[in-house]
């Protein structure tokens, strides 16, 4: 893979690997030297589909580190050797590579580097707290189908960053605004409910 493939192609060779499963140390070891943007789509990518409970809530604690990182001015993520050695089935990354590539490479078409500002110290530091704010909504999300805009969202925020298109930033911004305005409303309504059934 060239160090300028472009994010499907990225997607491609991962759902191509031979193993059964990744570790999520295999997968930054592909992402090689754009690994925070990339790892950024990565961790997206299975949130915009409905999967169960397990799945948003790794993306979510691995979202969450990243995104101190960032914040912290970081120039290439650093994962604990237990997180490494996490896994995923390979077929998981497949199927999603599949339904995202197509898409991605006609927004790829489209992306183009403008809006210079999430490229600076102090719009990369401000992308990770937004990026922080969507790691909590996505380990609290409503089960199977609650993580699928803020999977959305940490998608197009990571797509931008790799394409250095900040419109694409931007969007990514306005539909995770709105994944945890969703999301805010499911744990209210759950913790009202609970209070509810005992009295408090």
């Amino acid at each position: 893979m060239s160090p300028g493939a472009r994010t499907s192609e990225v997607l491609t060779v991962l759902s191509e690997q031979e193993s059964e499963r990744l570790t999520v140390g295999d997968i930054v070891a592909v992402l090689k030297d754009r690994a925070f943007a990339l790892l950024i789509v990565i961790l997206g990518l299975p949130n915009c589909l409905p999967m169960p409970p397990p799945i948003p809530l790794v993306c979510g604690l691995l979202l969450l580190l990243v995104a101190v990182q960032i914040t912290a001015g970081m120039s290439a993520p650093w994962l604990p050797s237990t997180l490494l050695r996490r896994s995923v089935a390979r077929k998981d990354v497949e199927r999603a590579a599949n339904r995202a590539v197509p898409l991605l490479r006609r927004l790829e078409q489209w992306s183009r580097p403008r809006m210079s500002l999430f490229e600076t110290g102090l719009g990369l530091r401000g992308v990770g707290l937004i990026l922080l704010t969507l790691s909590l909504a996505l380990i609290v999300a409503a089960p199977i189908v609650g993580q699928i805009p803020l999977g959305l969202a940490i998608c197009l925020v990571g797509l931008g960053l790799v394409e250095r298109d900040g419109v694409v930033v931007i969007a990514g911004l306005v539909v995770g605004a709105v994944g945890v305005l969703l999301n805010a409303g499911f744990v209210y309504a759950l913790v009202s409910g609970i209070m509810s059934l005992f009295n408090l």
